[in-house]
């Protein structure tokens, strides 16, 4: 596995953006779960998707306003992140593993990729 995550940026409150997380390894039989680390804070889980393809989310973060979808083809995992507010703001990460505890927040392994910056202006 070899993550690559993208599409972090500046936005405004309320605005949209989506997170790319790309196994450049093209490896198969991975769950792959989202987690962000806003500055002063630990890391918490955000959603996840579980091989062959259950979604799972952080309701507490998510509040029915991100999604989480996948492209095979792509080998690409996205975050489409929805209405998003300044407490949103923090570096994005993937991870992928064979493990389902990537998919939670005590998912301990090593499979991540580099993080994405989020930032949402108020």
């Amino acid at each position: 596995v070899q993550l690559q995550a993208s599409g972090g940026g500046l936005v405004q409150a309320g605005g949209s953006l989506r997170l790319s997380c790309e196994d450049l390894g093209r490896s198969s039989g991975y769950s792959v779960g989202w987690f962000r680390q806003a500055p002063g804070k630990e890391r918490e889980f955000v959603g996840g998707i579980r091989w062959p393809g259950s979604i799972k989310y952080n309701a507490d973060v998510v509040k029915g306003r991100f999604t989480i979808s996948s492209d095979s083809a792509k080998n690409t995992v996205y975050l489409q992140m929805d209405s998003l507010r300044p407490e949103d703001t923090a570096v994005y990460y993937c991870a992928a593993d064979h493990d389902y505890a990537v998919c939670g927040s005590s998912y301990s392994g090593d499979n991540w990729g580099q993080g994405t910056l989020v930032t949402v202006s108020s």
